[in-house]
């Protein structure tokens, strides 16, 4: 009995919203692949290319507090439902648009459409799952979500020459429909059960943890979102000299990186929390690991060119690994607000990296429509100097905020201490705890 429930919730509650985070990971990644049918036919230059696909990071980034607001009081199934309906209207105009202004507009709808795509799910693991397997169910939802970036690369050059990508985006508009309806019908209603904790945004943007981990994850994620979904085509074109059909094997093997990375981040987040190493370690890991896979590109280290953009790929995949850590931050009733936060971060850095990358690149003239290396290497350095930064600020000592209350006696309900506790930075022997009773005044 208890295996048939487990496998009625996957069907009922997890495939369905990995449906939508897989339809989400192809709309972020697919310009990618279609930027230079994009450009051809719209006649757009390399920052308006930039600008048409960084957008949909832009609106992504505005709507995940109003998004995560929505998700604590409405519930996933509602939200992700309306949402995707949107993202499926965008899509049809995404097909039927011949200028830059409606292409625009579309992939602006799109981006709002999908906002709630992974927050949504990671909702629903919370409210569904023990907090235990929080961290592995996110990995098998990234996981599974990031198929659309391994769809957005052979298979959809292959459709391109049947097809044609406004045909495409059709058939992605009537998935996408498809989708915010199966999710409306079949996802079961479920709350959750009221905390005495705090539960508002500035419980979150006031906690000195979320913005010690924040810039490190925002500038990591963000930056792979922005490499993998458009530039490391132009890259692997004007510095690698590689042919379309090369060009493609190499995306299509970052994007099976990609998604493998995201078992292996869940995987490892659960195992490793299990030994009593936190996933902040892991994430400082990660950021290591980025940082001298993309020194690697800058500096033309004789190495496969693979192997530093495969890195980039698992990156992009690193939010198992900062949502594991936003988890044991913050209290159910919080995760939408909590997530949503952390998510106006990385797309809003994704959005700045991919446009300002543009507009670096543009600064060099092109030669027979390809960009010099060094353009590249200046975008890319910018990036490089921004994440040490942010590694730096991560990894320096911390004063608690309120350490001078260590030595208060405060009051809490037994099964609300280890939240308190965490979210005011007190240490067990420094609280006096008193039993109370619910209806107590306290």
């Amino acid at each position: 009995m208890q295996i048939s429930i487990g496998w009625c919730r996957i069907a009922r509650v997890f495939l369905p919203f990995a449906a939508g985070y897989y339809l989400s990971y192809l709309f972020r990644t697919i310009n990618a692949l279609i930027g230079s049918h994009l450009s051809s036919d719209a006649g757009l230059g390399t920052a308006d290319l930039g600008l048409l696909t960084s957008v949909y990071f832009l609106v992504f980034a505005a709507a995940q507090i109003p998004v995560g607001i929505l998700l604590d009081r409405f519930g996933p199934r509602r939200v992700q439902s309306v949402l995707l309906l949107v993202a499926a209207a965008g899509a049809e105009l995404f097909a039927i648009s011949t200028g830059f202004l409606s292409l625009l507009i579309a992939r602006a709808m799109i981006g709002l459409g999908v906002a709630a795509a992974l927050t949504a799910g990671l909702k629903s693991i919370i409210i569904w799952s023990s907090r235990e397997r929080v961290a592995l169910l996110n990995g098998y939802m990234v996981m599974l979500g990031s198929l659309g970036a391994v769809t957005a690369t052979v298979p959809v050059e292959h459709l391109l020459a049947w097809i044609g990508w406004r045909q495409l985006f059709e058939i992605l508009a009537a998935a996408t429909g498809a989708v915010a309806i199966l999710i409306y019908v079949v996802v079961p209603e479920r709350g959750i059960v009221p905390s005495t904790a705090p539960a508002t945004l500035s419980s979150v943007f006031g906690d000195q943890r979320f913005w010690r981990m924040a810039p490190l994850s925002a500038t990591c994620v963000g930056s792979a979102w922005s490499l993998q979904g458009l530039w490391a085509s132009p890259w692997l074109v004007d510095v690698e000299g590689l042919d379309r059909a090369s060009l493609v094997g190499q995306l299509f093997t970052m994007s099976i990186v990609l998604s493998g990375g995201a078992w292996l981040f869940g995987t490892m987040v659960h195992y490793l929390k299990r030994r009593g190493i936190g996933a902040e370690t892991i994430l400082a890991i990660v950021a290591v690991l980025f940082i001298a896979a993309e020194s690697a590109l800058v500096l033309r280290a004789p190495l496969p060119s693979v192997l530093p953009w495969s890195v980039v790929a698992i990156v992009g995949t690193a939010t198992v690994v900062s949502f594991a850590v936003i988890a044991d931050y913050f209290p159910p009733e919080l995760a939408g607000r909590a997530n949503g936060a952390l998510n106006v971060l990385h797309f809003g850095w994704a959005f700045l990296a991919q446009y300002a990358t543009g507009l670096i690149l543009e600064q060099w003239s092109a030669n027979d429509g390809h960009r010099p290396v060094q353009a590249y290497q200046v975008a890319f350095s910018l990036n490089v100097a921004l994440q040490i930064a942010t590694l730096i600020w991560f990894a320096r000592p911390w004063r608690r905020s309120i350490a001078s209350w260590r030595s208060s006696i405060l009051l809490f309900r037994p099964a609300d201490v280890s939240y308190a506790l965490e979210s005011v930075g007190l240490y067990e022997d420094s609280v006096i705890l008193l039993p109370a009773d619910d209806d107590a005044e306290w």
